[in-house]
Parts: structure tokens; C-alpha cells; sequence
């Protein structure tokens, strides 16, 4: 894991990936999975996510203030959908799911191992985006990711079993395709 750039954070959501948000506090933890994230804001970077008012990651991210957005790569994406479909109130899905941790730098939720980017986030409260749209705002305070698919500020994936993930819905995902680019007569 490489720092990024927080000039560049918000390439690492860019092209759309699923995402998995985790989150602690008070000795609990959790992990869901969001498809609803991007950035909104270059500087200071800013994410935008959609949180279910229902969910123990909203209890956590209301009372932390903070979450990290992991983004897991198609190696993980039966954990991705598993995190998506199942509840942490009852269990500790880090440990059912077998998805080791590390400690983030900025914040209290852990990071993801084995994912290829990490945003490190800290709330902007804007209560009626929240409780009206589920809509949590958050500064970006640190971002990481994978040096072999991402650097320069870049994604370059090679390895087919670290492509991120974008979900499509009723359990359908494309995973992230061939790169290329146009010269747009600059």
C-alpha cells in the first residue's frame, strides 16, 4: 500500500467501483457494501456515499463520524456481495467473511487487506442530506492504494484478479475492462 496524493484521491473512485465501507466504534465494527459512492470534490477532496438509515455501518458512521472506503478488486467479490447481503448487528462480518484488516492512519475504521484502493474519511455533517437521502458527505483525510494498479495517479491493471468491481443490480458485476485513451487535440 502506497500513499496517494490527495490531489488524486477522488481517481481512485472515479471510474465507478463498488465500494466497501467500513467503519468502528465503541469496540464494535462493520463492513458494508455501497455502489452508491463517488467523489464530489478535488480540494480538499470530498466523497459522497449512500448509507440505509437501517444498517449498523449508519449507527457507527453517526457516532464515529468517520469511515474508509475500501475497494475491493474481483478477488473479492464474493465477499463484496456477502457484505451487501448480510447483516453485522448479529456477528462480526470482518471475521465470518474471512476479510483481514489493517489500521487506518486517520480514522477509527479499519482497512480492508487485499483491496486495491482506500479512502480514509471523516464526516461533514449535513443533517438533512442525511436523513432525508441517506446521503453522507465526508472529506477524504487520507488515501491508499495497491502500486501494482495504481500509480502516477493512475489505474493500470494487468492482473485480472485485481480489476475493481462495479455492480450493475440483481447480483450482476462487470469488472473494470481494457484502458485506453483519447487524444483530445490538447
Amino acid at each position: 500500500m502506497v500513499a496517494v496524493e490527495l490531489a488524486h484521491a477522488y481517481r481512485l473512485l472515479n471510474h465507478g467501483p463498488t465500494t466497501l465501507v467500513s467503519t468502528a466504534h465503541g469496540g464494535r465494527r462493520n463492513v458494508m457494501a455501497a455502489s452508491w459512492s463517488m467523489p464530489l470534490d478535488f480540494s480538499p477532496p470530498r466523497v459522497v456515499v449512500v448509507i440505509d438509515s437501517r444498517t449498523l455501518t449508519r449507527e457507527l458512521v453517526e457516532a464515529s463520524g468517520e469511515f474508509a472506503l475500501n475497494i475491493p478488486p474481483r478477488s473479492l467479490a464474493a465477499q463484496t456481495v456477502a457484505a451487501g447481503s448480510d447483516s453485522g448487528r448479529h456477528r462480526d462480518k470482518f471475521d465470518h467473511l474471512g476479510l483481514a484488516v489493517a489500521p487506518a492512519s486517520q480514522v477509527s475504521a479499519p482497512l480492508i487487506v487485499g483491496c486495491v484502493g482506500w479512502l480514509e474519511c471523516r464526516v461533514i455533517q449535513e443533517v438533512h442530506n442525511e436523513q432525508r437521502y441517506d446521503l453522507f458527505i465526508a472529506e477524504v483525510v487520507a488515501a491508499w492504494a495497491d502500486p501494482t494498479v495504481f500509480s502516477n495517479g493512475r489505474w493500470h491493471f494487468g492482473d485480472d484478479a485485481k480489476r475493481t468491481i462495479h455492480y450493475v443490480a440483481g447480483g450482476a458485476f462487470f469488472e473494470t475492462g481494457k484502458p485506453f485513451e483519447v487524444d483530445a487535440g490538447r
